[in-house]
């Protein structure tokens, strides 16, 4: 048996807990390690989880040669730079989404990956969810027809005062943390390449988008909506049509007995079409997206379509927020992908 992926956290962000809770008690990946600027913090957050090995700064992680891979939970803006400094020191990279601020970063961070040999790895806990890939394997069978259109929102309430989503300079804004989740679950729908895109938003008094609303119009004809706000009460859904029937889901990242969640499909496109509860298996993403990771670095796993997914979904992103930046106009997606 092969032993465990060896993990360092870089940070001791909130989402990093998360991780740490879903990883507990996989034999696949071990979190060894974690980073901070601040010692105490570093000290504080490997007591709380039971972590051996302890770093004052990020580069003490990264020169760890007891680490394999890092996870990088920093803020948007710090996703490149850092996840570059962990390949170019050897550590494959988990990086949570979104994994670059632009497009131009994404490629050029998967072009150091394929140089130093290293994975690199965009983190969607609900893309490993068995929620998604019933969805997808639903899909992929012809169960609903051919996807026609999908429409898919993610928001939540954000508190007014200090808060990392608020500052333009380290990629706040809600397209980027919750509007990512959107585009990605509708990419994933749908499985065609985008090709241009319409937006609005609203903005806040820091000048990023406190909500957006997009159109993406994808090859073969397919469109989706796509909404995402740090202003409303919690929302998480999408319906994805068919020329034959429909699925409903709230494509989480977490399942569990205490977390009702739903996948529900429509066969048939007619009046007496009845709606199904569709059965899936609980599952934590953190660990299941940090087990796939470790499989893609054991090469046990194939990569599939992840990069493809990472580059037209940063591209989608990118277009849509110049579209609502240029009031609605219509933006082609980069052919560059």
């Amino acid at each position: 048996m092969n032993t465990p992926l060896r993990i360092g956290i870089l940070s001791t962000a909130n989402i990093a807990h998360l991780f740490c809770q879903g990883l507990a008690g996989s034999t696949t990946v071990q979190v060894v390690a974690v980073g901070s600027r601040s010692a105490g913090a570093a000290a504080a957050f490997a007591k709380r989880h039971g972590i051996a090995r302890v770093h004052g700064s990020y580069e003490a992680l990264l020169a760890d040669p007891e680490v394999d891979a890092i996870y990088n939970p920093l803020p948007n803006s710090l996703h490149a730079p850092w996840s570059e400094q962990a390949m170019r020191a050897g550590k494959h990279v988990l990086c949570e989404k979104p994994l670059t601020v632009t497009l131009a970063e994404a490629q050029a961070l998967f072009a150091v990956a394929r140089e130093t040999g290293r994975v690199l790895l965009e983190a969607y806990p609900y893309r490993y969810q068995p929620q998604t890939l019933r969805m997808r394997q639903l899909i992929e069978e012809g169960a609903i027809g051919d996807v026609r259109s999908v429409q898919s929102y993610f928001g939540f309430n954000l508190a007014p005062g200090p808060n990392i989503r608020f500052d333009p300079a380290l990629g706040g804004g809600a397209t980027l943390d919750a509007g990512c989740y959107a585009v990605s679950l509708a990419r994933l729908a749908v499985g065609r390449a985008p090709v241009n895109v319409t937006a609005q938003a609203v903005y806040t008094e820091s000048d990023v988008d406190l909500r957006l609303t997009g159109t993406i119009h994808y090859e073969g004809g397919a469109v989706a909506q796509v909404g995402c706000a740090m202003n409303g009460a919690v929302h998480r859904a999408a319906t994805v049509l068919g020329s034959n029937g429909l699925i409903e889901t709230d494509y989480q990242n977490h399942t569990g007995a205490q977390r009702p969640c739903y996948l529900r499909l429509r066969r048939g496109g007619g009046w007496d079409a009845t709606l199904e509860t569709v059965p899936f298996e609980f599952g934590d993403g953190f660990r299941l997206e940090a087990e796939h990771f470790a499989g893609l670095v054991r090469g046990s796993a194939a990569a599939g379509d992840d990069t493809l997914l990472t580059l037209q979904n940063m591209a989608t992103l990118e277009a849509l927020l110049k579209s609502a930046r240029a009031g609605g106009a219509v933006v082609a997606v980069s052919a560059a992908v």
